[in-house]
């Protein structure tokens, strides 16, 4: 396979300091490199900025770009697009520790979406950064091989079926319920 892992995901931020100050000491990440330019390298194009990274426990990374003299959002988000779509999404080891950072989330002050299921496949936790970027803590709460391997195989069938309808009226047909993802394996 061509593509090892993710190296990083870059964003636009309003406050590079700040950015570093909420990343390592609000979600504990390591801040391990900083370069700036006042022109783009892969473009020529003048526009002064900073790139900060930080890293992860598997070694992959987060980064930014303080761009103050460009136009546009700080989050980067694409106003059509709803606001919860376009986010970052973290892994946590343990359901215990998913609702041990929600509780440390809101202790500092910040509104916490969650816990919510998602298709016993994932539990997350939702909240916000402070240039806007939504973030979710998340845990893999399906572990069993066989049940990961029937998602992976009924994947291309709920594809099919958003690609017929667009809508989850028929749902049944899949999940046996009009509501939730009931299976027959389950």
């Amino acid at each position: 396979m061509l593509c090892k892992k993710l190296h990083h995901a870059a964003f636009r931020c309003k406050d590079a300091a700040e950015t570093v100050k909420f990343y390592t000491e609000v979600l504990g990440l390591k801040f391990t490199h900083a370069m700036g330019e006042d022109h783009v390298p892969s473009t020529g194009k003048y526009s002064p900025h900073v790139h900060i990274f930080f890293e992860m426990e598997d070694g992959s990374h987060i980064a930014f770009f303080e761009c103050p003299l460009d136009e546009g959002e700080p989050s980067g988000r694409d106003p059509k697009t709803p606001g919860w779509v376009q986010h970052f999404a973290f892994e946590v080891d343990s359901m215990e520790t998913l609702l041990r950072a929600r509780q440390e989330l809101q202790a500092k002050g910040l509104n916490v979406v969650g816990p919510t299921n998602h298709d016993d496949f994932i539990t997350s936790i939702y909240f916000f950064d402070p240039s806007g970027h939504r973030l979710e803590l998340t845990v893999r709460t399906c572990l069993d091989p066989v049940r990961l391997r029937h998602f992976a195989d009924e994947a291309p069938q709920v594809l099919a079926l958003w690609n017929q309808t667009h809508d989850w009226s028929q749902r049944e047909k899949l999940f046996g319920a009009q509501s939730g993802y009931a299976r027959q394996d389950a």
